[in-house]
């Protein structure tokens, strides 16, 4: 069930509505270089190449606003944000998927990663997001790029973002392998590794 079969009920089991926007991440906040920064798309591509686009190019790319809700695993929730940027499906139009393609694997500085199933990485609400109401996302935020997938938790959205690989088979992502949902769903509060159910993901 979707974010959209839920929009009644506002809010998942366990959140709470958070009027600001705290700064939650692992790690030192990286420091943009537009002169070395690019985003790749690669792994089981259609034509079996990499695609990329520098910052400028990324850029130009056909731009998107989404309204939707952020619902974070630490237990808070605002609604009806407005998120802009580049579409994932968009992304996937410009570097298409091999047709076997089940997952994506989206990549962000350091080597912090996060997988998602293919359904949910071209869900029209899923967003490589620049701004928010508006405005350039700050450092703190994930600038120059985030990925909001408002259907799952926030964390499967990584901050930085510079890539997302293609892949034939599920993989756990960075938190994934640490003890948190393969699957993420807010509305199934799947938060943690031990409620998952068989087939929600590898093994760890």
């Amino acid at each position: 069930m979707g974010e959209s079969e839920h929009r009644g009920e506002q809010l998942p089991p366990g959140q709470r509505l958070q009027r600001g926007w705290p700064v939650t991440h692992y790690g030192p906040v990286p420091r943009f270089k537009a002169d070395r920064w690019e985003f790749r798309v690669f792994g089981a591509t259609a034509d079996g190449g990499a695609t990329g686009w520098n910052h400028e190019e990324f850029s130009a790319l056909p731009y998107h606003t989404v309204i939707a809700d952020f619902h974070c695993v630490t237990k808070f929730s605002m609604l009806d944000v407005e998120w802009g940027g580049v579409a994932a499906s968009t992304v996937a139009k410009l570097a298409p998927p091999a047709p076997d393609v089940t997952h994506v694997m989206v990549w962000a500085e350091y080597g912090f990663s996060a997988n998602l199933r293919l359904a949910d990485f071209l869900d029209d609400s899923c967003i490589f997001a620049t701004h928010k109401g508006g405005e350039p996302l700050t450092a703190e935020h994930g600038f120059p790029v985030r990925l909001v997938v408002p259907r799952l938790y926030a964390w499967k959205g990584p901050k930085w973002v510079r890539g997302v690989e293609y892949m034939t088979a599920d993989r756990r992502g960075f938190w994934e392998e640490r003890g948190y949902h393969n699957l993420g769903d807010p509305w199934r509060e799947q938060r943690y590794s031990y409620q998952e159910e068989p087939g929600d993901g590898p093994e760890l």
